[in-house]
Order: structure tokens, then sequence, then C-alpha cells
């Protein structure tokens, strides 16, 4: 249990920094990153997998780059279901998804999580 409360304080820490870095990302306050990174969770978990299943050809055809469109697209789809997490566009969702991996992957290593 403790380690999906490091995670889930991880990726709400990392949601809060990325809005501070990335114009067009807001997160209203620590609550509501906190309920942002649960459902960023889910989503990821539920409708990232079809999407991903969907596009298979188009992704395979551009080497993998069309994942970043799936994570941008994964990431506006929680702002719109998360209130006080606003995504104002899908060029916002597609640097915030570059920016929120960099940071996740770096306070990951910083608190020593091993998964």
């Amino acid at each position: 249990m403790p380690e999906f409360l490091i995670t889930w304080l991880i990726a709400a820490a990392a949601l809060m920094i990325t809005a501070y870095i990335v114009p067009g990302f807001f997160v209203a306050n620590i609550v509501s990153a906190a309920i942002a990174s649960v459902i960023l969770g889910l989503v990821n978990a539920i409708i990232k997998p079809l999407l991903v299943i969907l596009t298979l050809p188009l992704t395979l055809l551009t080497f993998g780059l069309f994942l970043f469109v799936i994570n941008a697209i994964v990431i506006w789809l929680a702002g719109a279901l998360t209130p006080g997490f606003v995504v104002s566009g899908f060029v916002p969702a597609l640097i915030g998804s570059i920016v929120l991996t960099l940071i996740t992957s770096g306070l990951t290593m910083l608190v020593g999580k091993r998964s």
C-alpha cells in the first residue's frame, strides 16, 4: 500500500510541476492534482490500450511516433473529465505529455521508488 501512495503523490506532484512549466496546462490546487492523477491512471488503464490497438497500423507506419498523439489524447481526455485540471488544446496536451513523463521519471528516480 505505501508503494501505491508514493506513486500517487509522485504523479500529483508531477502534474503540479508540469502545470507550472507548460502553458495551457492548469491545475487549480493539490487536491485537483491528486484527483487528476487518479483519473489519468484510470484513463491510461482502460482507454489507452483500446486506442493503441485501434491505431496499431498507424503506429507501426509512423515507427511508434503516433503513441505521442495517443498520450496527448489521453491527457486531454483526463483534463476534460477532471474538475480543476484544464488542458487548453492539443498542442499543450502533446507538450505536457512529454514534460509529464520526464518529470515523473525524474521524481521517481529522486525518491528511489522500485517498481
